[in-house]
């Protein structure tokens, strides 16, 4: 999700309306371990953010799901860099992972797609910010794509 708009108000709850099917307790870490988490809500309607900032943070297009109820183990290794005045990243400062977009003073994870131990159980439902996708790759499938400005409007807010 790209961090250049004014941000939502913070919310506890994960976004509804992926509609891949009932949200689901999941868990996951990073590449090394050092850090691990459980998230009590995971809707498994995964996003593809193709926005700049995802893709330099990620390597790649940031494939996430929304969470809400997520607890963090290895603490001492689980660092989170502000990534505007609105949302912070987490990752792993021992082996480096990306581990979640969240948006500052709330507990809704956006978390990645790769650190969950089952990602089976997870789809991708749709792809945001396809005006910023590079033309190297695509998505197949039949599934919602918006725009930046689409995306950012489905949430009610206005890019500055």
């Amino acid at each position: 999700m790209s961090d250049e708009t004014k941000g939502p108000a913070a919310s506890s709850e994960p976004a509804a309306g992926h509609g891949a099917g009932e949200l689901t307790a999941e868990t996951g870490r990073c590449l090394c371990g050092a850090v691990s988490f459980t998230a009590a809500q995971v809707d498994p309607g995964m996003h593809a953010c193709h926005c700049r900032i995802c893709r330099r943070w990620t390597g790649g297009p940031s494939i996430s799901a929304n969470a809400a109820g997520v607890a963090f183990a290895g603490s001492a290794y689980l660092s989170v860099y502000e990534s505007s005045a609105w949302g912070e990243r987490g990752f792993c400062r021992k082996c480096g992972s990306s581990l979640f977009f969240r948006l500052q003073g709330s507990d809704r994870y956006i978390l990645n797609h790769g650190s969950f131990d089952n990602p089976d159980r997870l789809k991708v439902v749709g792809e945001i910010y396809i005006d910023e996708k590079p033309s190297s790759y695509d998505f197949k499938g039949e599934h919602e794509r918006l725009t930046g400005d689409e995306f950012l409007a489905s949430l009610g807010i206005t890019p500055e």
